[in-house]
């Protein structure tokens, strides 16, 4: 296979022509996220029909070429929304579609979390060298088995895609994972709600809505503080700090000194901006407090959540999905908590989207209106199965 690795920004533009050549690219990233407030891409692989193109971003600073012609391409990869939220957050940017090969592979009945080295076992009969998972990708220049494994990790992706519609068209489910697709090229699936940052914080539901404004405050001042230096949240402010910092309502910068685990240096580049989030927390309108996280669902509630769970998981199982993939529990926390009150409503209210509703509104229905029942049956026989009668 050709392998060209690209350290020029004469050898990127290339590689850009060829994107826009392309009928689809495979793409995979490698990035250390130990020290940094979003990740630091290392390397970036992308697979063409005819070879393999190894990005270098720590040759090649500027890579906005690169992500606007990613942003007019359909892109293959596995797990992409790891790759794609580095995308999303350093360029605001994404590819126009995308295939996932591990969703697909969730539709052909081989499980959500099945990794590329098993898709690449089962579809190409070839076991994948995984000397390098741990790498150091700083390194550079790039070692023999490094590019090796920097290949694996794209070559087969069209090979494994090819062979993911085939399942998929056999089974009758291209257009269920078609419709999950999208969702993984939407900007605001990587981003935050600003006014929702509360809720990044631990300890937060024990605060009333007062409190919890004025922790949202603080929150974006770290927020921002830590995007603008590239450094975990928690380098900024650990969490026990900022919920320290609500119950103390500091007035002044003087008094943050009441805080032990607030040393000098945050103190002292952090002090006024501090007081100035708490002031402006303290000062919101009632009707924009953040609100309180849901109370308790209550026993009956909960045993309801439960039994949906128990038919979510036996119409999993009937149709060979991962249970997660098909209805999550806040999905099913919400119903039990609202009651919608007829089958369209309660699609409506979890926003299903239309493989969903086909496999799971009707018999929730049934369930909750006491048409229908679960039953086991086959138990004393030794083969348990939870039916719906």
């Amino acid at each position: 296979m050709n392998v060209a690795v690209v350290q020029t920004p004469a050898e990127l533009a290339a590689v850009c022509a060829r994107i826009a050549r392309a009928e689809r690219v495979g793409l995979d990233t490698e990035f250390h996220t130990e020290k940094s407030y979003t990740p630091h891409l290392m390397v970036v692989q992308l697979l063409f029909d005819d070879g393999v193109a190894i990005v270098d971003p720590l040759a090649v600073r500027d890579l906005r070429p690169l992500v606007e012609a990613l942003s007019g391409a359909r892109v293959v990869g596995h797990a992409l929304s790891s790759d794609l939220r580095i995308l999303a957050d350093a360029f605001g940017k994404l590819p126009r579609a995308v295939f996932d090969c591990q969703i697909a592979a969730a539709f052909a009945g081989y499980g959500l979390a099945i990794s590329l080295l098993d898709l690449v076992r089962e579809f190409c009969g070839v076991t994948l060298r995984k000397s390098q998972t741990v790498s150091d990708w700083s390194t550079r220049p790039f070692s023999p088995k490094q590019l090796d494994y920097l290949v694996d990790d794209v070559r087969f992706l069209f090979t494994l895609q090819d062979a993911l519609e085939e399942k998929l068209r056999a089974r009758g489910r291209e257009s269920w994972a078609a419709e999950e697709m999208p969702a993984l090229v939407r900007l605001d699936a990587y981003r935050f709600d600003p006014s929702r940052l509360y809720l990044r914080v631990s300890g937060n539901a024990r605060l009333n809505r007062r409190e919890l404004g004025i922790l949202n405050e603080l929150a974006k001042l770290r927020e921002r503080y830590a995007r603008e230096r590239n450094i975990p949240l928690k380098y900024v402010l650990p969490d026990d700090v900022m919920i320290g910092l609500v119950s103390l309502r500091p007035k002044s910068v003087d008094e943050l000194g009441q805080l032990r685990r607030l040393d000098a240096g945050a103190r002292r580049n952090l002090g006024e901006p501090i007081i100035e989030a708490v002031r402006r927390g303290e000062a919101l309108p009632e009707d924009e407090l953040p609100p309180r996280a849901p109370k308790p669902l209550g026993a009956q509630r909960e045993a309801l959540v439960t039994t949906m769970a128990v038919l979510v998981s036996a119409l999993a199982a009937e149709n060979n999905l991962p249970t997660t993939l098909l209805l999550p529990r806040a999905a099913l926390e919400r119903i039990a908590r609202e009651a919608p009150q007829s089958p369209e409503a309660l699609g409506d209210l979890v926003e299903l989207t239309a493989w969903r509703r086909q496999l799971a509104v009707e018999p929730l229905w049934q369930l909750l209106s006491g048409e229908r029942v679960l039953r086991v049956e086959r138990y004393l026989e030794g083969d348990p199965r939870t039916v719906f009668r």
